[in-house]
């Protein structure tokens, strides 16, 4: 018999079909169920779930519930939920997400480093204008962040010849990184003050927690070099969206290139859409590849069930 893994997902009818199927095709030797067809038998029999945005009170209903696999790289949702803390959580961790996040950081950093956003200005009035152009090794690059997706990008970025700094809430050994070894790298609130003090283009890769809320406010945006820009591809969150808003309208930052929102999707009054200093994106950075995803989770669950080996979980209290 086929061992039964429950699917708990608060998605839309479409997209949690979409995922069964995905989910189904890459793991025939296991029964993915979703929630409502469930026996008592098989919610009390269930040690793992995959989850997806899900309902606490479903994920509650399984008593012996080890540990749950979330579809989603961050999982600041899970984390903050009343999910029992006996519950380890497991987050995606997937190589095709990294590299569909470092294209997204390459081709934004390109983007305001070649001043794009003023040739599109000046192709809407008809303006032949040429500005200087400046070599990537003339331009510095923070990064914040420097877990999976931030030191991929931070060493890519390297490579590509610009100067970049990475920051990061822990201490890491030498001048180097340990994920990022082109990348001098610093950490604490004195290290965030440096990196940004330095940042021409500043790419936000934080996981959100209560620290990270709220962490680039006007204070800390205002010590970045007046024309600076800002990369947000982690949390809306994470940058106070009114203090983003000042410090372009005053002009002391130049660009903000933003995928990710305080509320998603982006209300069409929302003053984003129509700034000339604002590029959105509709959260499209790196997506979750069903099938790359499904593949993962197919590899942790036998893992699991084969050696009783429960991949990297989330610190609860770090949030992270």
């Amino acid at each position: 018999m086929k061992q039964i893994i429950p699917f708990i997902s608060n998605s839309d009818n479409d997209t949690q079909t979409e995922w069964l199927n995905s989910l189904r095709q890459a793991m025939p030797n296991y029964r993915i169920l979703p929630f409502a067809e469930l026996t008592s038998h098989d919610k009390t029999e269930s040690t793992v779930a995959i989850v997806a945005n899900p309902s606490i009170a479903e994920v509650d209903q399984l008593p012996n519930l080890k540990w749950v696999q979330s579809l989603w790289a961050g999982v600041e949702n899970l984390v903050k939920s009343e999910l029992d803390m006996s519950v380890k959580i497991v987050k995606l961790t997937d190589e095709r997400l990294s590299q569909t996040m470092v294209e997204a950081a390459i081709a934004s950093t390109f983007y305001l480093h070649r001043e794009i956003p003023v040739y599109r200005r000046q192709q809407i009035v008809g303006e032949w204008s040429q500005r200087p152009v400046a070599l990537a090794s003339e331009r510095t690059v923070g990064v914040l962040g420097l877990g999976a997706l931030g030191a991929c990008v931070a060493n890519q970025l390297a490579t590509l010849n610009f100067n970049v700094f990475g920051w990061s809430r822990s201490v890491r050994s030498g001048e180097k990184g340990d994920n990022a070894p082109e990348v001098e790298c610093f950490h604490g609130q004195n290290g965030l003050m440096e990196v940004l003090r330095r940042s021409e283009i500043l790419i936000v890769l934080l996981p959100l927690t209560q620290e990270t809320h709220g962490l680039l406010d006007t204070k800390k945006l205002s010590v970045l070099p007046k024309g600076a820009s800002v990369i947000n591809f982690a949390r809306g969150p994470i940058v106070v969206e009114q203090d983003l808003l000042g410090l372009l309208d005053s002009d002391h930052l130049n660009h903000a290139v933003l995928d990710v929102f305080d509320h998603e999707p982006l209300e069409p009054s929302h003053a984003f859409w129509q700034h000339k200093q604002i590029t959105v994106w509709p959260h499209i950075a790196a997506p979750t590849d069903k099938r790359s995803a499904s593949r993962i989770v197919a590899i942790n669950l036998d893992k699991y069930f084969v050696v009783g080996e429960i991949p990297r979980t989330i610190d609860r209290e770090r949030e992270y």
